[in-house]
């Protein structure tokens, strides 16, 4: 049997002593900035590796996944960070877990208020709720971002539902649309199959090459709307490329024309310069949604948009 050495317990004691007060200090060394960002937002956090982490958990949500129930932390953790940048500004980014009918609500409260929307898209497939991912980014002091973050932060779990759980019948079904009165609205004429008239507009202007190639509108590189319906009532949907200087200019135009948007995500790896691509939809007159499609594509190909703003 091998005699423990009485003598060492003085040591070991005082070494774990120190280790504890040293991991008590670290925890309660959160700057007391970061502590007025947690009681403006109302929430929880932590403060390690120089970064205030913001906890905003869907606890309110009961999410099962292709028949799988899935607690909070399997997933549904949304949160902001931030930490020191240059100059002594805050560099913060998130990641926020929406329920569809909170997707463009918030979006809207984090433009307004000056931050970026970065990305928009889902984590899983058949999923109960269905559940969308917002990323989040701004640079300014941390009372300056937990101000602009705290209206949309506030609307998470407090949107009312504007759709039903089961969609019924449609209620808009296909018909003619006076096309000639959109082209003139657009400034470009597009194509008719069947009952969907679809404009296609392309991106010459950036010169994409891929070993060698001119990657063109009909390699994907372009920017469209398909409308349906008819003249009183219509509905389009789209999609948009764009370089990383134009996608803030592009969100809040199609949310000031009423176009709600479904996702932000890249289609090509490796490009120069980058290109982000933005899928929206809208119901309205046909002539508004014409009108807010040619409003998005007038902030397309400015000389100030060759980069992001954080850059």
């Amino acid at each position: 049997m091998i005699k423990s050495d009485r003598r060492n317990y003085p040591v070991f004691i005082a070494i774990a002593s120190y280790a504890l007060c040293a991991l008590a200090a670290r925890a309660q060394q959160m700057p007391a900035e970061y502590q007025d960002v947690l009681k403006m937002l109302g929430k929880q956090g932590d403060y390690k590796a120089n970064v205030l982490k913001i906890n905003i958990p869907r606890n309110d949500l009961t999410v099962t996944v292709d028949g799988v129930a899935t607690p909070t932390p399997f997933g549904f953790g949304g949160w902001l960070a931030m930490t020191k940048g240059d100059g002594g500004k805050e560099v913060m980014m998130g990641d926020l877990v929406l329920l569809e009918d909170e997707v463009n609500p918030v979006m809207s409260a984090l433009l307004d208020s000056g931050l970026e929307v970065t990305a928009l898209h889902n984590h899983f497939f058949f999923e109960e709720p269905r559940i969308f991912y917002m990323h989040v980014m701004g640079h300014g002091s941390a009372a300056d971002l937990a101000r602009m973050a705290k209206t949309a932060v506030d609307r998470i779990g407090r949107v009312p539902p504007s759709h039903p759980a089961s969609p019924g019948k449609a209620g808009l079904q296909p018909g003619k649309i006076d096309t000639a009165k959109i082209a003139q609205i657009v400034g470009l004429e597009g194509e008719q199959t069947g009952a969907v008239y679809k404009i296609t507009v392309g991106r010459d202007d950036l010169n994409l090459k891929e070993m060698g190639a001119t990657i063109n509108a009909r390699m994907g590189l372009n920017s469209w709307a398909a409308f349906v319906g008819n003249d009183v009532n219509a509905a389009v949907a789209g999609d948009v490329a764009m370089l990383e200087g134009e996608v803030t200019p592009v969100l809040k135009t199609l949310h000031s024309n009423g176009l709600t948007v479904v996702s932000i995500h890249n289609h090509m790896i490796g490009t120069r310069p980058p290109i982000f691509f933005l899928h929206y939809w809208g119901i309205g007159p046909p002539e508004k949604l014409a009108a807010g499609f040619k409003a998005m594509l007038d902030q397309l190909g400015k000389k100030s948009a060759g980069s992001g703003a954080g850059n």
